[in-house]
């Protein structure tokens, strides 16, 4: 089986809540770090490590967006599979 070729792959739907925001821009910071901006003013860059990021970074085109589960677990998505999976259901 391929990469590209998930029709095999058993099919789940989403239903969990999250904390997300939409990444504007990353910077290089220093040298194990990326700090993370968003688009929403009101919320102050965070800084993350790089093997947190890892092979998940976003590109200009799309940072994609950060995203906490509940556990407190995060991660990264990309803007399409986000938007597209999750609707804003809280606003700060």
């Amino acid at each position: 089986m391929s990469t590209n070729d998930v029709s095999p792959l058993p099919q789940y739907q989403s239903h969990k809540k999250v904390r997300a925001l939409k990444i504007s821009h990353w910077v290089d910071d220093l040298e194990d770090t990326l700090l993370l901006f968003f688009q929403n003013p009101a919320f102050e860059p965070i800084r993350i490590r790089r093997d947190w990021y890892g092979s998940k970074v976003g590109s200009e085109t799309d940072p994609g967006y950060y995203v906490v589960y509940e556990d407190g677990y995060a991660s990264w998505s990309p803007t399409k599979a986000f938007e597209g999976g999750y609707t804003l259901i809280e606003s700060n």
